[in-house]
């Protein structure tokens, strides 16, 4: 067999409300709506189908590692320090709840955030050489 899994095309997201998730990755990630019913919502953000899926309470994303720390499951990529800064104030002027910019002592600058139902996301201000090269062009 030569062939090899390409790209993820979805991601599934716990949510307890379907109308307020697909409200906020709108209004405050700037996702664009496709598709709503009570038990999901398919919005694109980052060059992805999310499916924001009706769960039942205290569900998320999240899980604890070794050490009892919570973590995420996602990291959205942006391209450059500067972006990463713009977006982390962009996000705080949109009351979305966000962590400090840290460096966690690899290359690129890194912050978390949360949506609505408390599911934590990570940004990383390095984009993979393979999306420059494929989709802006430089290597």
């Amino acid at each position: 067999m030569n062939e090899k899994l390409l790209r993820v095309g979805t991601t599934y997201i716990p949510v307890s409300n379907v109308e307020r998730s697909a409200e906020w990755y709108v209004s405050k990630l700037g996702a664009e709506l496709n598709y709503k019913d009570e038990e999901k919502a398919i919005v694109d953000l980052a060059n992805q189908s999310i499916f924001l899926v009706k769960s039942r309470e205290n569900q998320s994303a999240n899980f604890y590692d070794v050490h009892g720390e919570e973590r995420f499951s996602i990291t959205f990529e942006v391209n450059g320090l500067k972006a990463l800064e713009e977006i982390h104030t962009n996000f705080k002027e949109k009351d979305v709840r966000v962590g400090e910019i840290e460096d966690r002592g690899h290359s690129g600058r890194n912050f978390v955030f949360y949506d609505v139902d408390g599911n934590k996301f990570d940004v990383w201000s390095e984009l993979s050489p393979i999306f420059k090269e494929k989709y802006l062009g430089k290597s």
